[in-house]
C-alpha cells in the first residue's frame, strides 16, 4: 500500500513469533563443552588458522584438518625469488599438519622443496587445465590422504577452483594464513 514504510507488524502475536524465531535459531547452534572448545582453539592455533576459519571448515566436513597444500604463489615463490620470508618459514615449521606444496609453472617441485619446509612437493595443475586434469594433478599430490581432511592455501581465485576439483575441505587465502 502507498505510504507504508514496511515497519514492524501491528498484528497480534508479533512478539511471540519473534520469540519463537529466536529460540529456534538458538537451538540450531551447537553447544560444545568448554573442553571441546579449548581443544578446537588449540588445534586452530596449531594449524596457524584463526578459530572462525577452522571451525567453519570443521563444521562443513565434520572432520579435522590433517594436511595443508600450499601453492608456490601462496608462499610468494617465483623465478628470481626462491626464498620464503622468515615469518612464513617459521609459521610453516610450527604448523602441526602434513605440509605439501604445489609448484606452479615455471617452478619445479624440487625448487619448492629446496625453498620451503615442506614434506613433499608436486606440480600444480596447469593454468586453464580441464577439471579432470586439475583433479588428476591434485589427487597425485594428495597421495593416500583423504581429500576432505586437506585444505588449500592459495593466492589467486583460480586456485580456489582446485578445491572443488579435488573435493578438498576448503580454501584459505594466503593473506589470512600469513598475515600475522
Amino acid at each position: 500500500m502507498i505510504g507504508h514504510n514496511q515497519g514492524p507488524t501491528m498484528e497480534p502475536g508479533a512478539a511471540w513469533r519473534t520469540h519463537c524465531w529466536g529460540a529456534a535459531r538458538k537451538a540450531l547452534l551447537p553447544h560444545f563443552p568448554i573442553e571441546v572448545l579449548r581443544g578446537r582453539l588449540r588445534r586452530a592455533d596449531e594449524l596457524g588458522l584463526d578459530y572462525r576459519t577452522y571451525a567453519g571448515i570443521r563444521a562443513t566436513t565434520g572432520r579435522d584438518i590433517i594436511a595443508v597444500l600450499f601453492s608456490s604463489n601462496a608462499l610468494e615463490l617465483h623465478k628470481g625469488q626462491m626464498q620464503v620470508r622468515l615469518a612464513v618459514r617459521q609459521k610453516l615449521e610450527a604448523m602441526a599438519a602434513d605440509r605439501r606444496g604445489l609448484a606452479t609453472v615455471p617452478l619445479q617441485p624440487d625448487d619448492l622443496l629446496a625453498a620451503a619446509p615442506l614434506v613433499a612437493a608436486f606440480a600444480a595443475p596447469a593454468a586453464f587445465a580441464s577439471f579432470s586434469a586439475q583433479r588428476s594433478a591434485l589427487l597425485a599430490a594428495l597421495g593416500k590422504l583423504p581429500s576432505d581432511q586437506e585444505i588449500l592455501v592459495g593466492a589467486y581465485g583460480a586456485e580456489a577452483e582446485w578445491c572443488s576439483a579435488a573435493r578438498l575441505a576448503g580454501y584459505v587465502p594466503a593473506s589470512e594464513v600469513f598475515s600475522q
